[in-house]
């Protein structure tokens, strides 16, 4: 009867991670969104680089340059935070298991966990806010250029 409680305690167990998985696959969806948005950054950076054209050319990248480090830095923190919230989300999953196979009480433990992956992903959210108000902050300048 002591398998049929353990099974039991595990298929419980199973079932409060399914919402830590889930969210573990929505950090996932952002974080491929942000890594896509800093590798369309350095592409700018760099075809700006490399153009050695008119003076149009050079104004533009030194128009450009700024703001395209600030977003490198801010999309930089944003994955750096996101990253460091699923993290937490996997070390939660992780704990719950640990919980259970010694039979101790980690509540705290998964509670600090759970309000650290939600810091994270906060703070990492307001951080790719920061690249969305800089992204657009650039068609605005280059809208009243023309």
């Amino acid at each position: 009867m002591d398998n049929l409680t353990n099974v039991t305690t595990v298929a419980h167990v199973i079932q409060q991670a399914v919402a830590p998985v889930f969210l573990l696959s929505g950090i996932g969806s952002i974080l491929t969104i942000l890594s896509t948005r800093l590798a369309r950054v350095i592409d700018r950076f760099r075809k700006l680089n490399e153009h050695e054209g008119g003076d149009k050319d050079q104004q533009n990248f030194h128009e450009e340059t700024p703001t395209l480090s600030s977003r490198a830095r801010w999309l930089h923190w944003s994955i750096s935070l996101c990253t460091l919230s699923a993290l937490c989300i996997c070390l939660l999953i992780a704990t719950l298991f640990i919980a259970v196979a010694l039979s101790i009480d980690l509540s705290n433990i998964v509670s600090a966990l759970f309000v650290l992956a939600m810091l994270g992903l906060i703070l990492g959210l307001l951080c790719f806010l920061r690249d969305i108000a800089l992204s657009t902050g650039i068609i605005e300048t280059q809208n009243r250029n023309t």
